[in-house]
């Protein structure tokens, strides 16, 4: 079971982050994650764009929770964090969500390095979240209604289809 949990690594959409600094928030205090790889995550998450205009860098300090964050960096963090852990399995959690169009761009780069080699369970609302997976599960009521690829669900013309043209953006 321990090993199972160290094998996936979430994203919520609500980040919890701590009192410390940005380094300890993405390593967890972890001693098996180097700084080459915090930086190497922080450069794949998109996450070094605002931190790299802090006096004190992957060093400065963070109030609990992140309040003195944005929620787009916070996510950006979560998504730093994901990567510094190198899970093999990650889930995002509606990553995107409350988050400006800006920002969205951001994590939808991140994202995209988050599926190279990886497999990533996509958990959203907002189509051009999930138009790039590889399949995609369309829920209805709590049961799986379809799947196939962005591509497939739109020629089969269903509740995907449907979702698109009543104004989710792609």
């Amino acid at each position: 079971a321990d090993d199972l949990r160290r094998s996936i690594a979430v994203v919520h959409q609500d980040v919890t982050l701590f009192d410390g600094t940005l380094r300890d928030n993405i390593t967890l205090w972890s001693p098996d994650i180097t700084a080459a790889r915090v930086d190497e995550a922080l450069s794949l998450s998109r996450a070094s764009a605002f931190i790299d205009e802090l006096p004190d860098g992957v060093d400065h300090h963070i109030s609990e929770r992140g309040a003195n964050l944005s929620v787009g960096q916070r996510q950006l963090l979560a998504i730093a964090r994901a990567m510094a852990r190198d899970s093999p399995i990650v889930i995002l959690d509606e990553a995107t969500a409350s988050v400006d169009s800006v920002t969205e761009a951001l994590i939808d780069d991140a994202v995209d390095h988050l599926f190279e080699q990886r497999t990533v369970l996509v958990i959203a609302h907002r189509l051009s979240t999930i138009a790039k997976a590889d399949r995609i599960l369309v829920l209805h009521h709590g049961h799986v209604v379809e799947g196939g690829t962005h591509e497939e669900l739109i020629a089969k013309g269903g509740r995907y289809k449907l979702l698109v043209e009543v104004g989710f953006a792609v």
